[in-house]
């Protein structure tokens, strides 16, 4: 089926884009779907009725329908590390048992949503205080994703946030957690320290500076942690009680894991019943993903574009573009979520791929960029596929004639990516100004390539809802490129050399041994940075 798609992309790869919908003016609607009150339309890409009939066929051909089952019964699909994937099963508010080796999980679910929920309230009603008083702020530390979705809810879902103000320490560069503790009272400070291991080394690193911090101020410091980990011998000997220790399973991988107890920041910062509301978001695209057919199923079809631009076209990179600020996070937890999950170079039996893995995904919310990088979007001699997201609504009522602005940026972009200006349309623009051998230079400059494709998410607007279906959404389409791919989309090995080097080159950064048996780059650079303070 590959060769067949590479063939037809090779027989329309000079045909204009525009020119599909000059020759159908039902185009618009045969290349959208609708679904949960979303609207996807990838009708701005240059795949046609045969090709997309070629890209479902894939799908059939690679077994994703079975795949999708094996996942959403608890099969371990994770096969390299024998787990189930089961993140779906942390929003399964009310459907009914899922078994993992027999067991079904979903009474461990409702307890730990009950326990996070009971904890939360606790602390925004003050029942839960500090030496000070009640909780203020709230620091979560973490990294990876421990970090990324939490950090991108919290801000996506602001207009929502009425209970403590919530903070995120993820780096190990000292600046990052000094910047946070320093707008903190110890006294009125709640901290989470996300790892699941409780060793992860940046997280623990930090956790202990904020201890250190804390025990400045507070006599008993530990009483205003919590902790998000399954180790309960590593958080008890740090001090926390097993009342705030909120544990998950092995099941839920860290970039999937922010609908559980990883969400605890949000769910205090929204409260309890909108954080209830994004499970539910995620479970009512959990349901479409798997009941819909694969000509109406928007993760899928939102995975086969990806596969076209990447594996079929050769475009390399991807770039997220909300024109939604309040979303800023949410490609760099795409960044994560993608790249980890289908960053490989074999495929589940261990052989080479023989197609490229995933693309580089990467971007920024709208209007930012147009003063940015869409100056290479649009004249660049690369093609970058884009995937616009758009609210019908602000939360700013006041403001809704600038949201119409944002709006007509929105798709004036994608508009433009597609048709572009030509050369005698950019003469024209300047035929008053120039003449000659200058008007053919200054025209050039001013010409558009266009026919670059382009995909758009539109909804309602943004609520706790509407945040879990997206999310959920871009989680599956992960799935489905995964699955046509044939690898693992849950593990993550190339993390961990970078670990175990950093483990090996701490001793000798701090001068307790030397820098024999490492390359003369690494040691010249050690050396250089010890004889400047290091």
């Amino acid at each position: 089926m590959w060769d067949k798609l590479k063939a037809h992309h090779e027989a329309v790869a000079t045909r204009r884009i525009e020119s599909l919908f000059e020759a159908d003016d039902t185009r618009a609607e045969a290349f959208s779907v609708e679904a949960l009150s979303m609207r996807f339309d990838f009708s701005k890409t240059n795949i046609d009725a045969a090709g997309l009939g070629l890209l479902i066929e894939l799908l059939d051909e690679t077994g994703v329908a079975a795949r999708r089952e094996a996942m959403f019964t608890g099969e371990p699909i994770n096969e390299t590390e024998g787990r189930a994937v089961l993140h779906t099963a942390l929003r399964n508010l009310d459907g009914g048992p899922v078994h993992v080796a027999g067991t079904d999980v979903m009474p461990g679910v409702h307890e730990g949503l009950s326990r996070m929920e009971a904890f939360a309230a606790d602390v925004r009603s003050g029942a839960f205080r500090g030496a000070g008083g009640a909780i203020t702020d709230v620091i979560n530390i973490g990294i990876g994703g421990s970090d990324l979705g939490p950090a991108m809810g919290y801000r996506a879902l602001s207009p929502y946030a009425d209970g403590p103000r919530c903070h995120f320490v993820s780096n190990v560069d000292p600046g990052d957690i000094a910047e946070v503790l320093r707008t903190c009272d110890p006294k009125t400070t709640l901290v989470i320290v996300a790892s699941k291991t409780f060793t992860t080394i940046e997280t623990m690193t930090n956790a202990r500076t904020a201890k250190a911090w804390m025990s400045e101020a507070v006599d008993e410091p530990a009483r205003q942690f919590a902790a998000l980990s399954s180790a309960t011998d590593k958080t008890g000997a740090f001090g926390i009680a097993e009342d705030r220790v909120f544990g998950f399973e092995d099941w839920v991988g860290g970039r999937y894991s922010m609908w559980g107890p990883i969400g605890l920041s949000l769910m205090i910062a929204i409260g309890p019943e909108a954080f209830r509301a994004f499970l539910r978001g995620g479970q009512a695209m959990d349901r479409h993903f798997r009941a819909a057919e694969w000509s109406e199923n928007m993760p899928a079809l939102l995975a086969l574009t990806g596969l076209w631009h990447n594996q079929i076209c050769g475009y390399a990179t991807r770039a997220v573009l909300p024109y939604d600020n309040r979303l800023g996070r949410l490609p760099a937890y795409l960044q994560q979520l993608e790249m980890e999950s289908n960053g490989k170079r074999v495929s589940m039996d261990g052989h080479a791929l023989t197609q490229d893995s995933g693309p580089v995904v990467w971007g920024e919310p709208g209007t930012n960029g147009q003063h940015a990088f869409y100056q290479l979007i649009h004249q660049g001699t690369r093609v970058v596929p884009c995937e616009f997201m758009i609210a019908a609504e602000g939360h700013e009522p006041e403001l809704h004639h600038q949201h119409q602005l944002l709006i007509a940026n929105c798709l004036a972009q994608s508009e433009a990516l597609m048709k572009g200006r030509s050369l005698d349309e950019a003469r024209e623009k300047v035929a008053d100004k120039f003449e000659g051998d200058e008007l053919e230079r200054q025209a050039a400059h001013r010409v558009f390539p266009g026919n670059r494709p382009s995909v758009t998410l539109a909804y309602p607007k943004l609520t706790p809802e509407m945040l879990g279906q997206i999310v959920a959404l871009y989680e599956h389409r992960v799935f489905v490129e995964g699955a046509v791919l044939g690898i693992n989309s849950y593990d993550q090995w190339g993390v961990e050399l970078g670990k175990e080097l950093a483990t090996a080159l701490q001793p000798i950064v701090e001068g307790k041994e030397d820098a024999t048996g490492k390359d003369g780059s690494t040691a010249a650079l050690v050396t250089f940075l010890k004889a400047n303070g290091a």
